[in-house]
Order: C-alpha cells, then sequence, then structure tokens
C-alpha cells in the first residue's frame, strides 16, 4: 500500500546502488525499516491534514472548527451526533434560503421537527377577510382569521415549537409499569421528582431565536413564541 512501510522501504532501496549490498541485507533493511516507520508516519499526518481542508473529507474536532468559522456558535455538534450527520447540516446550511417567509418556516422545521406557524399582518392570506361559506370571505369571530394591520410594516409573528424532548435518562413516565404511556409508579419502575432542566434536550430556545434571526431580512422584525 502507498504510504506504509513495506512501500517507504523499497523506495529507499531502490535508490541504493545495487553493487553496493547484497540481495538479503538484514542489517541494512533494520536501519532502513526505521526510517521507513518514520516517513510512514509523516506520509499518515499529511494525508490526514489534507482531508481536513475540505468539508467533504474533514473529521473529528477540524469539522466542529469548520462550523463554527461558518456560523459561529449557531450550529455546532450536538451530543453523540456524528461527523456524517454534522457535515450533512454544514453544507445544507451554506444553501439555505433566506429572506423569504419559506425560510423562515423551513430552518425552524429543520431545526426542530415541527413546522412553525408564521403571521404576517399586512398579509391578507394569513388574516382572511369578512365574508360567508365559499363567497371568498375566510374570517368570522371564534372561528378563523387574525387581526391585519398595515401599521406593522415589515414585521411578522413567529410561533415556533420545542422538538419533542429525549426524556431523562434512566427515568420512566408515570403510568403502570408495562403500558406504553410509562413505566413509573409507586414501587414500579425507574421514577423520580425531576424537572425540565433534567430533560436531554439537543435545541435550546435560543438555538431558535438564532435560527430565525439567520434567515430574516435586515430591518425586519420577527416576535417570536415559543412553545412546547
Amino acid at each position: 500500500m502507498i504510504g506504509d512501510a513495506k512501500d517507504m522501504l523499497a523506495r529507499f532501496k531502490a535508490v541504493l546502488p545495487a553493487r553496493w549490498f547484497a540481495d538479503d541485507s538484514p542489517v541494512l533493511d533494520a536501519m532502513l525499516v526505521g526510517l521507513a516507520k518514520g516517513w510512514t508516519w509523516s506520509y499518515g499526518l499529511l494525508d490526514y491534514v489534507r482531508a481536513q481542508t475540505r468539508i467533504a473529507t474533514a473529521t473529528d474536532v477540524w469539522l466542529d472548527i469548520i462550523a463554527q468559522d461558518f456560523f459561529g456558535t449557531r450550529i455546532h455538534r450536538r451530543q453523540s451526533e456524528i461527523d456524517d450527520v454534522l457535515r450533512r447540516r454544514i453544507k445544507h446550511e451554506l444553501i439555505r434560503d433566506r429572506c423569504t417567509r419559506a425560510a423562515v418556516i423551513s430552518v425552524l422545521t429543520d431545526l426542530t421537527g415541527r413546522e412553525p406557524r408564521v403571521f404576517e399582518p399586512a398579509r391578507s392570506t394569513d388574516t382572511g377577510g369578512y365574508g360567508g361559506g365559499n363567497s371568498g370571505g375566510g374570517l368570522g369571530f371564534g372561528i378563523t382569521g387574525s387581526w391585519g394591520s398595515l401599521a406593522l410594516p415589515f414585521q411578522c409573528f413567529v410561533t415556533a415549537f420545542r422538538p419533542h424532548g429525549n426524556g431523562i435518562a434512566f427515568v420512566g413516565g408515570w403510568a403502570n409499569a408495562g403500558t406504553p404511556s410509562g413505566a413509573g409508579g409507586y414501587g414500579l419502575g425507574a421514577l423520580e421528582y425531576a424537572s425540565l432542566a433534567m430533560a436531554q434536550q439537543q435545541v435550546s430556545d435560543t438555538d431558535i431565536a438564532q435560527a430565525i434571526a439567520s434567515v430574516m431580512p435586515v430591518s425586519t422584525i420577527a416576535w417570536t413564541s415559543i412553545r412546547d
């Protein structure tokens, strides 16, 4: 294999004058193998360094550094996330649509797995209008539609939803043991008093807010509500 100790040894012996040494030279080979090992390590290091210069081939902490270079702290490796998954997120983020309503919906759906609600008070499709039935209205008290306003230009209201959490490790939910709804109960299963801070969440509210800000146009406002 190119670059391994056997290959390096053959390269060294190929440049030595053939008449200087016998075909069987164990002492010479032993000395050259020591040199070959060092060059094999250097070759492997160079190959590794070359791979870290491209998103497609970078690995380990170098992929984290690439994410930080492009996106600061907004895009980072999640708990137990492997290189290939992080790489796909980096590539997707580089070409993400921005500055549109669809971009806001897309970035939050990708981040949380749940589609947000976006309301633009100056957009008639969101507000609807007074009318009846199928006549083209679409708004009624307590039925559908929202109050619109042209006094809120370049503003929208975003309702984002936190991702469904993974719960708390080694702690079951409240129910009888063996039922689909959980495995915790008095004297049954693994149960304890807990708080939301103990839940293992991969996405924080700050991540959600930063995601919205990353795709909103300059000089616009997204009034945001984050819910479970």
